[in-house]
């Protein structure tokens, strides 16, 4: 997507985004399919990625621009607080500390540029005792009491991929720290530091859950409560082909209808809430769904309010009617992915495409920086493509 074409509600917005992997990448992926131009700084010299994607594959990259830079030579370093102070935002995934080292702290790049806001992604945040610990997604849901209430009553936690934190506490949580400080600049004309910490993220994600244990409403108990299995009318079963469909009737009209439909016997249709029952209704609803395959339940339920739907796979997903017809996925080349989210009624986003090569001095140049400056730092291997 060439900047000049950019559309979106974020159109005219300039991204740093030191180059990580995880929630840092998604984040400028969506700021980029929301109009922002992003430009993605790399080290010159770096050594495998942990996940070696073929470009055509590679979200961490599409949509933006990517430059390589020599953050070991000052004057590496002193071209990226350039960018920074050309730039709205910056946003970066290293541990506490790396940046500052670096030379590239919030402190001297709002210095240079007091508009500039200045996102944090670490998976503890900026300070505390676990703030240089390394960890991944299921390190913070494990700390953050969210794991322990995910998976079965009779099994272990299971891990949620890395959705719930990475993406949920982490990539979500920083956008919307961003914008919020976007927001409030416009009205004070000072940037700051957003530190976004997955930790906290997914933390705040399980507030309404506090809540309801708070109120004596919520077990801290795993697979024993309305929303984590424990309840029969919200809960996946195993239909006759080894697939799964998920039952999430909670209301009582939706409950009557699917009971009316699978048909459940009229005593378990009328104790919806009854705790009593809830084992026999169990068992009831498990041998009535497990005696059709998948798509039979499905099609039974499609045009109801009973809130039964197939489990699809990654695979099965995108061909599914309504998904289709909102078009909820994209083919970019040979990738078939997600569509740009939310949707825009007057400036849409438009869906990220790879990279096309584009010489470093151009791009620089296209940043403000002087032509001749960048054409001295490519002969002398500062930047790179």
């Amino acid at each position: 997507m060439s900047h000049a074409r950019r559309q979106g509600p974020l159109a005219g917005l300039k991204v740093i985004e030191m180059a990580g992997i995880g929630p840092v990448p998604l984040a400028g992926l969506m700021l980029s399919e929301m109009g922002a131009r992003v430009l993605r700084v790399e080290r010159l010299k770096t050594g495998r990625a942990f996940l070696d994607l073929p470009d055509a594959f590679n979200l961490d990259i599409h949509g933006r621009e990517t430059l390589k830079v020599d953050l070991k030579r000052p004057e590496g370093v002193e071209l990226v607080t350039q960018l920074a102070a050309a730039s709205d935002v910056l946003i970066e995934g290293f541990r506490p500390g790396v940046m500052e080292r670096l030379g590239l702290g919030p402190e001297p790049l709002l210095e240079r540029h007091e508009g500039l806001v200045y996102g944090r992604m670490t998976g503890f945040g900026q300070d505390g005792p676990l703030a240089s610990r390394a960890g991944h997604d299921l390190t913070y849901l494990a700390l953050s009491g969210v794991l322990h209430a995910i998976g079965p009553a009779d099994g272990k936690p299971v891990p949620p991929l890395n959705l719930a934190a990475d993406y949920g506490g982490g990539t979500m949580f920083l956008i919307t720290g961003v914008l919020a400080a976007l927001f409030e600049r416009s009205r004070s004309g000072k940037g700051q530091v957003v530190d976004t910490a997955m930790i906290d993220g997914a933390s705040m994600l399980a507030a309404p859950f506090f809540a309801f244990m708070g109120a004596g409403i919520w077990q801290d108990r795993r697979g024993s409560n309305l929303l984590d299995s424990g309840c029969p009318f919200y809960d996946t079963y195993a239909t006759a082909d080894g697939r799964h469909v998920a039952v999430a009737c909670l209301e009582p009209q939706f409950f009557a209808e699917f009971a009316r439909l699978l048909p459940l016997d009229e005593h378990l249709a009328t104790a919806q809430y009854d705790l009593a029952h809830w084992p026999a209704m169990r068992e009831a609803i498990a041998a009535r769904l497990v005696g059709k395959p998948r798509d039979e339940w499905a099609a039974l339920f499609a045009d109801t309010d009973a809130c039964v739907a197939p489990v699809l796979s990654l695979a099965e997903a995108p061909s599914h009617p309504h998904n289709l017809a909102r078009k909820t996925h994209r083919d970019v080349g040979a990738l078939k992915r997600p569509g740009p989210a939310p949707r825009f009624s007057r400036t849409p986003s438009q869906v990220a495409q790879p990279p096309s090569a584009q010489p470093a001095a151009k791009l620089l140049t296209e940043f403000g920086l002087d032509r001749e400056q960048t054409l001295a730092l490519a002969e002398q291997g500062v930047i790179g493509n």
